[in-house]
């Protein structure tokens, strides 16, 4: 068990008497990359949700390195290792891309916001401004965004508005990362490097990764271990290649 990052037990939700998630079991250990995968409407976003503080779970509960967090606020369950990104893209379309970084490294204490020194401009708030400013291009290299730090993130390509997203997520450094479709709507080429960059997430930052996603080939060229949703409910589990030839699973997508 104490290699066992995110337990979830018997976790669900209803909506108006619709369970949307009923009785989710996962087990992810530090270090996976693991899967989430269904059809439209499976209840894999509502996951994600709950995991976040977004929706409160009406049954089950969930814990990070053993401790629950049912029940705390977005910014509780951030501040305790969670970070995620979304299904459309939510960027800060105003700023530039290193800001859009910036913001996500608020989240840590050495960065916390000193109302005093902001307001009067005090040295120890540009110094600070400075080492944010540095640690975002630091960031933003891992994604080969560097060059683009100044650009307003509204004027970034499709796909590389995707990679910032990833990238604001990890400046709050999180021990759980979750990607909510992130190759939707990126070209083979580009989904070959968001492979590369999440492996090197996984291996290199020591993070854990549950991601969600109805590309196939990004699934099983990632994942270790998948959980297959289907109306709300785990319908099968294993490794890819074993959860995907699993004959529910297939009725499920292709119907019957």
């Amino acid at each position: 068990m104490n290699d066992v990052l995110l337990r979830t037990e018997n976790l669900g939700i209803s909506f108006g008497g619709l369970k949307a998630v009923e009785g989710l079991n996962l087990e992810v250990r530090k270090g996976q990359l693991y899967g989430l995968v269904g059809p439209n409407g499976a209840g894999k976003t509502t996951v994600f949700n709950m995991l976040t503080g977004v929706n409160l779970p009406t049954e089950g509960t969930f814990f990070l390195d053993g401790e629950e967090l049912r029940g705390k606020s977005q910014e509780a369950i951030n501040r305790k290792g969670i970070a995620r990104t979304f299904q459309n893209i939510r960027l800060f379309v105003n700023m530039s891309v290193v800001r859009n970084v910036m913001v996500g490294l608020h989240n840590q204490p050495e960065f916390h916001c000193n109302a005093f020194t902001s307001m009067f401009r005090l040295p120890r708030h540009y110094e600070e401004e400075a080492t944010m400013r540095d640690k975002a291009k630091e960031i933003l290299k891992i994604f080969d965004l560097y060059e683009e730090r100044n650009n307003l993130s509204c004027n970034l390509p499709y796909g590389k508005q995707r990679k910032l997203e990833i990238a604001r997520a990890l400046a709050t450094n999180p021990k759980l990362l979750l990607l909510d479709e992130p190759a939707a709507g990126m070209n083979p080429n580009e989904t070959e490097d968001l492979m590369t960059i999440v492996r090197r997430l996984r291996d290199e930052f020591d993070l854990t990764i549950l991601l969600i996603e109805h590309d196939m080939h990004f699934v099983s060229g990632l994942c270790d271990e998948i959980t297959v949703l289907n109306f709300g409910q785990t319908l099968a589990h294993g490794t890819p290649e074993e959860a995907l030839n699993d004959p529910e699973v297939i009725r499920a997508y292709i119907g019957n």
